[in-house]
Formats: structure tokens, sequence, C-alpha cells
């Protein structure tokens, strides 16, 4: 993984973008990369779930970013439940990518899957911080996730015009970990990586050392991003590997990727 350098950021305020119904939606343009370059403004978003976005954010999105790529990486029940607003954006490439096959509890947002979690909460079983650390490493080594994320990237490398948006529901586990690969690919520095992934907690006001139990569920932890990374360690010899090795994104994919997306 790449290591903090003295290059500068222009990514201010964790490339937040202020939106009247999206709370976790971020701009990766301006986070230090590769070669001392940047990553390319209103090219590479990441968000929550897209199906509050108002009016107002559609035309932003619209108008301002271009978006022309949306990667929903939800399940299917979270997808029928809030469906994202595709029609608003004429041209737009819809693809849906359940890093999950099933709910996921703690991850999904269904209702179901969170009156589970809920349910075994309150009756003492787990404590959903726990429950996060043992889920994450599901993320990046099931078949599903690695099915998602395999085409996640062949996506990106194929995009061409527009702003890229992914996102799930809350935008800070699937979507964050599809960040995490995104910009070590991308060759940005780990401190950063890590820095951005922890970014959801301010937006969302959450304090992980300080929060009652459930509140665990809409923020991140350091834990859960590192149960994930030690299980690529050990199964993979780390994230480097398992994007090439795994996920297909082999030097050549990223230098296209760098040469699309950094400047």
């Amino acid at each position: 993984m790449s290591e903090a350098t003295g290059t500068a950021s222009t990514h201010v305020n964790h490339g937040k973008i202020v939106f009247e119904g999206l709370r976790n939606a971020r701009d990766l343009g301006g986070l230090p990369a590769a070669d001392g370059r940047h990553i390319r403004p209103r090219a590479l978003l990441r968000s929550d779930t897209l199906f509050p976005a108002t009016e107002h954010d559609r035309a932003r999105l619209r108008d301002e970013y271009h978006l022309s790529l949306d990667i929903d990486l939800r399940s299917n029940d979270e997808c029928a439940e809030r469906p994202d607003p595709v029609d608003a954006f004429p041209g737009l490439r819809y693809v849906h990518l359940p890093v999950f096959s099933e709910g996921g509890a703690g991850v999904s947002r269904s209702a179901e899957d969170m009156d589970v979690v809920e349910a075994r909460v309150r009756a003492g079983e787990i404590q959903p911080a726990d429950l996060m650390i043992a889920l994450y490493p599901h993320i990046v080594l099931d078949q599903s996730g690695i099915d998602a994320y395999t085409t996640f990237f062949r996506e990106l490398l194929a995009h061409e015009e527009g702003a890229a948006i992914w996102h799930c529901s809350a935008g800070k586990d699937r979507c964050g970990m599809a960040s995490v690969l995104t910009e070590v690919a991308l060759g940005v520095p780990w401190e950063l990586v890590e820095r951005d992934y922890l970014a959801t907690n301010i937006f969302y006001g959450i304090d992980p050392k300080t929060c009652e139990p459930m509140e665990a569920l809409e923020g991140v932890d350091p834990r859960f991003l590192a149960a994930a990374v030690d299980a690529l360690n050990r199964e993979f010899g780390g994230i480097e590997r398992y994007l090439e090795d795994v996920l297909g994104v082999d030097a050549d994919a990223q230098a296209t990727l760098r040469a699309r997306y950094l400047v």
C-alpha cells in the first residue's frame, strides 16, 4: 500500500458534496494519488442511496456533474424498497452489482434485515460493532462480493464521459470498500484512504467510542476496515494482490485507470 507523502491535497472537507437529500455524497477529486498527481474532480463520486435525492440534487448531478454511470451495490430488497431515480438522468448507465447475494444483516438497510439486527441487539445476543467486524471480511471474500467488485472495475475501465457514482444504502460499508479499492488502485496513500473511509462518521455525527450500540451501525470504525484488510492479507497477501490476482486489476488496468482518472 502506498505510504503518505508530502503531496498537498486539494480534497477539501473530505470531498463532501452538499446536497439536500443525500447525507454522504462525496467527490474523490483532489485526493493525492500516484506519481504526484491527483484524482480528477467531478469524475469519481461515492454516496449513500440516491433514492432521497431532491429535484435540485438530481439537477446538479445531471447538469453539474454530468452523471452517466450509476453503480448500485445494494441487495435486491434494498433496491426494490428505495429505487434509484434513474429516469432523472437521460443516457445514464445503471449497473446493479449486489455485494451480498442475500441481505447481509448489519450492512443491508432493508427493513427486514434491520429488524433482525435490532431484535438480536436488544436480546443481548450480539454487539453491533462485533457484528460488523465479523461481517467485513465477507464483503471482500464472498463470491458475490468478488463478482461485484470485479465488474465494478470493468465498468470504471470502460467509462469515458461524465461522472461515475457508486453507492450502497448508507455509503459506508459496501461503498466504502469500493472506494478503498479504487483509491489503492489509483495510488492514493494509505493514510488518506483510511481518512476518507472514516469521514463517514463526520457526516453522520457518529463517534464510535461513545455512540449507542445501534448507532454503531450508522458509522464506521477502524476495526471494521482492519478486519477486511487482515482477511485480504491472510488469504491473498494484501490488497494489491487481491486487486491484481482476484479482481483482475493488474498493472495494465491500473495504468488505464490512472490515465483516465488522474490529473
